[in-house]
């Protein structure tokens, strides 16, 4: 099948290079400049010079992006030169307004658009397990499934349009005070005097047991947050988060104070760092 992948950034990359390996054709493209020909030349196919390029006479766009904007602008540039009967799949975390919108302009003209967050991480990415919720059309999921199989461990249909963002939404309220809980406990362990290399062997066999805990509590440890999903997009989506619950009148306490600790990490230089580098803030506190 020959697919277009637009944006290889930190997922992107990984997804993409899955979609090469399963035998697939790509025309890859990237606002950088280099990466698509970076990409190209370590996985083969073809780097595109723009978007419409890319996409034409392509069976499937996947598109990885930052936010609305940027989705949005690549829609605009690709739509019109879409084959027909195309699928897109976006695996961005937008607002499910936007998903809603483009997949009524995909419909209308016998085309599909799929909105398919991911979760899972970089190393879910890098590994191939990632877990896709997706919202959309039968016809578009029936064939978008089949590639996204390349990358993702599991991947549903939720509903229509909009109803992978919403579910990517809940995903990110649950993390998000997870998270926050691991920093709280791993540096209330520090601060006791307890190694919390110990600390954190008994409890990854215990209750409090999680993926946060699994795949982030030894760069907390260690302070390292040079890699993952930035203190900048996990705000960007607890923002989404809490742009939609102040529409559906619903209370998110704990999703709305991980939100402005995040800032705190932002102003503390983490902007770039991983999000689980809330546990820096809790260290700065402790040590007042």
């Amino acid at each position: 099948m020959k697919i277009a992948f637009i944006g290889l950034g930190r997922m992107g990359w990984h997804m993409a290079a899955h979609l090469s390996r399963h035998g697939h054709v790509l025309v890859v493209c990237d606002a950088a400049p280099g990466v698509a020909q970076k990409w190209a030349a370590e996985f083969g196919g073809v780097a595109a010079a723009n978007v419409a390029e890319a996409v034409s006479g392509c069976e499937v766009v996947c598109s990885s992006l930052p936010a609305d904007p940027e989705l949005r602008a690549v829609w605009d540039a690709g739509f019109a030169v879409l084959d027909a009967g195309a699928v897109w799949i976006d695996h961005s975390t937008t607002s499910a307004e936007i998903a809603r919108v483009l997949a009524a302009q995909a419909i209308a003209s016998g085309k599909s658009f799929i909105d398919a967050p991911v979760s899972g991480g970089t190393v879910g990415a890098e590994k191939g397990n990632l877990a896709v919720m997706a919202g959309g059309d039968e016809r578009g999921w029936a064939i978008a499934e089949k590639v996204v199989s390349a990358y993702a461990a599991r991947a549903t249909l939720i509903g229509g349009p909009g109803a992978g963002q919403l579910t990517k939404m809940a995903n990110q309220i649950c993390v998000a005070g997870v998270g926050q809980a691991l920093a709280e406990g791993l540096s209330f362990a520090e601060n006791a005097g307890l190694d919390p290399e110990k600390v954190l062997e008994v409890m990854l066999k215990g209750s409090s047991t999680s993926w946060m805990m699994e795949n982030r509590s030894q760069t907390m440890i260690a302070a390292k947050y040079d890699f993952g999903f930035s203190t900048t997009l996990m705000r960007k989506d607890l923002a989404l988060v809490l742009d939609e619950a102040r529409r559906a009148d619903a209370s998110l306490p704990v999703t709305a104070l991980v939100a402005q600790l995040l800032s705190d990490v932002s102003k503390m230089g983490g902007a770039s760092w991983d999000w689980c580098s809330l546990m820096e803030r809790q260290r700065k506190l402790l040590k007042k």
